[in-house]
Parts: structure tokens; sequence; C-alpha cells
């Protein structure tokens, strides 16, 4: 059974929402980390590129394994591995303390994912069992600086930020946050305190706060056109990996 979709500039385009350019990057980066294993064993049915676009497909449309497998003229079970082996690989690379950090600004919140596994997700306050995801971005280029591993949905997002180990990575960077991370070392909104109102300079401040903390729900908007972060059906860490890569194929559809 001959297959459809191959890494061609026509269907990594039209499919994965990555220019051709964008795509060889992360390819390269997938062959970088090992994508093509040690060999010795069988050899895979489909070549390096056609199985990260496997991937890239998959979280971009979540179609079932039944659905892709004759899109790439393979079993499901030779997608399922694929998608295995190669999804920790695709990674957004680790984030390190930029040598101008006092002049940057980053901004942290969380996201709610629905999910399937019961041990990864909780019922939250979307009325779906969900996973709370904290991630940080760059107020100025948008991009994905880190995001941390899921934690129940019905986490408190100052909780989730404090278990995510994120706040060493932000070290000596403002980060805006808001309300929900009050006591959290992030830059929060002025609130209101019991018959005083607030100050016509702490009013201002919070409405500049907004705007700029805006950007944070735009790439959360950005990152879910990836269709596996509105209903992860992967189990264990697989709804991780997910967000990890999802942040990565942002990263490149801004800067290439």
């Amino acid at each position: 059974m001959g297959g459809v979709l191959k890494a061609e500039p026509l269907w990594v385009e039209t499919f994965t929402g990555l220019r051709m350019r964008q795509f060889d990057r992360l390819l390269k980066v997938v062959r970088e980390r090992g994508g093509n294993g040690p060999g010795g064993g069988r050899p895979w049915c489909l070549p390096l590129a056609d199985r990260v676009l496997v991937v890239a497909v998959y979280y971009r449309t979540n179609l079932t394994m039944r659905q892709l497998a004759p899109l790439f003229g393979v079993s499901p079970a030779t997608v399922c591995r694929v998608i295995q082996r190669l999804r920790p690989l695709l990674a957004i690379e680790p984030a390190s303390r930029p040598a101008d950090a006092v002049e940057r600004l980053w901004i942290a919140d969380g996201t709610l994912i629905p999910v399937r596994d019961r041990k990864v997700g909780a019922s939250s306050r979307n009325y779906r069992f969900s996973a709370n995801v904290q991630v940080v971005i760059d107020a100025d280029t948008k991009l994905v600086i880190a995001a941390a591993r899921p934690a129940p949905g019905n986490t408190a997002d100052a909780k989730a930020w404090r278990d995510s180990g994120l706040a060493e990575r932000c070290e000596g960077v403002t980060v805006l946050g808001d309300g929900a991370y009050i006591n959290t070392g992030l830059v929060v909104p002025h609130r209101k305190r019991p018959g005083r109102a607030l100050l016509p300079g702490e009013e201002d401040d919070n409405a500049e706060h907004r705007r700029v903390r805006a950007r944070v729900e735009h790439a959360f908007a950005r990152m879910k056109h990836y269709k596996i972060l509105r209903d992860c059906r992967q189990r264990g860490t697989g709804l991780h990996h997910a967000v990890q890569a999802v942040a990565h194929m942002h990263n490149l559809a801004l800067t290439t």
C-alpha cells in the first residue's frame, strides 16, 4: 500500500503549519539527537523525514493511528512506534539564562489541556478532565522559553508554578504573571484593598500589565492550532512530549 503524504513542500506546509525550511530545521534537530537510531536492527519502512512528518501531522491534526496509517502507507502499529520513538526528540531546546537577563521581560501563565489519562489530569474549572501546563514566553519575541511538566487541572497556578521548577530558569529575569501568582516572585497586578480603591497610577500600571500579559494568551492560541493540545489521547508522558514538541514547532514558525 503506497502512502500519500511525503516530506515534500505541498504536504509539509498543508498538514503541519510549517514552511519547508522550518521543517528542515526540525528534521536536522531530530537527526542530530539520534533520530536514525544506532542502526543494526530492522530498518524503518519510512525514511527519517517521513517519520518526523508523521509526528508533526499527528500533533497538528490529532488524527488517530488508524487514520494516519493509510496516509503514509504503513500499519497503525508502525505509526504508533514512530510516534513513541521520535516524540522526545522533537522537544524544545532547554533555555539558558540570557546574557542581558536584567533587560529581558518574560511572561508566565498556565493553560488547561483536556486529557484522557486519569493519572495525569483532574476535573477542573473548564468542566473537563484537564492538565495544567505552565509556560514561559519572551514578551518581545513571543517565543516559548520553557514549558513545565503537566500538573492536574485542579492545581492552582501558584502551586503549579512553585512545583514546576521554572522559577530557577527565570532567575535574574523579570517575569510577569496574573493575579493567581501572588507570593511567587512574579510581577503581578496591584490588588484592591478592602475599603480602598486603586490609586490612579496603580490603575495605569494594571492596564499596561494586562496589555503586555495578553501576549502569552496569543501564544497559547497559536500553540493550540496543534489539535493535540485540545484533546490529548496520549497516556503517561505523552502530553509532556506533545507540549514540548509543539513549543518547538511554534518557535520555528516564528523565527524562520
